[in-house]
């Protein structure tokens, strides 16, 4: 179980590390199609679906690059050893979107430090401890 939640301060430097690192990503991405000539579509939707849920399948599998390098993880507020599945994951990105910096308001409120998508998807963010 985990005992030490991230503060607001840490998660808004892992969101602006995720914000640095999609657009350099993007950056990339956008050279490489410039410079090659007939790539098909479908790669090109693959990419630009791949840079959308960058965060909710990084998640399920873990952690975003930010995530990781503030040493904190997403888990489910019920059991906080256990990741969070797809369905919860996409749900929190959603509400995440849609309420945007507003979303992050609840967080010096409430025990657990939950923002207002981890209280939808029952969701909580942990300081993880390496064992």
């Amino acid at each position: 179980m985990y005992e030490s939640y991230p503060s607001l301060k840490e998660r808004i430097q892992s969101a602006y590390i995720d914000l640095f690192f999609l657009i350099i990503l993007v950056y990339l991405i956008v050279s490489v199609l410039d410079n090659i000539e007939n790539i098909p579509f479908g790669i090109r939707i693959s990419l630009f679906i791949s840079v959308i849920f960058y965060e909710p399948i990084c998640m399920v599998f873990g952690c975003t690059l930010g995530n990781y390098i503030k040493g904190i993880r997403v888990r489910r507020n019920s059991d906080s050893s256990k990741r969070i599945n797809i369905f919860q994951s996409i749900f929190r990105y959603i509400i995440k979107i849609l309420f945007g910096w507003l979303s992050y308001l609840t967080i010096n409120r409430n025990p657990k430090r939950r923002a207002i998508h981890d209280i939808a998807a029952e969701t909580v963010m942990v300081v993880f401890l390496k064992e």
